[in-house]
């Protein structure tokens, strides 16, 4: 078996674990993203995370783990760094509108590159400040990108009136739940079991109030 046969098996132990059906093409289309991504981090220092295996871990299954939760025509994937959740999300979920945002350079560069060379249709990146960010948007992501005041407080008005905000954090944050700003409520949190890993993971959901 190559080291591609190993992450593939691993990646669709995976996908079947956490009880997802996705187009044909999609674990092929996921590892060449893990493969692009392995590629530029050893030049741009894009994750902390080196290791493939790893990677298929931390990054496309935590990422796969929310795309139950997902809804909407149009998502805006906030913090992205190298689009994460937004990248793993549009490849098993086609058809959406998706705007990946980032601060940094480097990770946008990279970003553009990734949606040329994987063909990711209605996907675009922006280098930008969450903040200053125009438009409205069905759904959010944020990974483990800021406090829930924060995040919020940066980004909130991106949320369509009927949109929902899926904040990806690790320990449950019962911390932060006072923080979230007036005009938004807490709709849900879920446990997620994010196969071969040992961290905990929640998903707060929250909506308009």
């Amino acid at each position: 078996m190559t080291a591609r046969d190993v992450l593939q098996t691993q990646l669709e132990r995976g996908i079947a674990a956490l009880g997802l059906k996705l187009p044909d093409d999609a674990v092929a289309r996921l590892l060449d993203y893990q493969a692009l991504l392995e590629r530029w981090n050893a030049a741009y220092n894009l994750t902390a995370i080196r290791d493939p295996a790893e990677m298929v871990t931390r990054h496309l299954l935590d990422s796969l783990a929310i795309l139950p939760y997902v809804q909407g025509d149009t998502l805006a994937d906030l913090g992205t760094g190298p689009g994460l959740p937004g990248i793993p999300l549009a490849i098993a979920a086609p058809g959406r509108q998706i705007l990946l945002v980032d601060s940094n350079g480097k990770k946008v560069r990279f970003l553009r590159e990734a949606i040329r060379a994987l063909k990711l249709d209605g996907v675009r990146a922006m280098q930008s400040r969450v903040e200053e960010v125009e438009g409205q948007f069905d759904c959010i992501t944020a990974r483990a990108f800021a406090s829930l005041e924060d995040m919020l407080g940066w980004g909130g008005h991106l949320l369509a009136p009927h949109g929902i905000w899926l904040a990806m954090k690790g320990k449950q944050p019962d911390d932060e739940l006072p923080g979230v700003p007036a005009g938004f409520a807490v709709q849900g949190m879920h446990a997620l079991a994010v196969p071969g890993l040992e961290a905990q993971r929640h998903l707060v959901v929250i909506g308009r109030a």
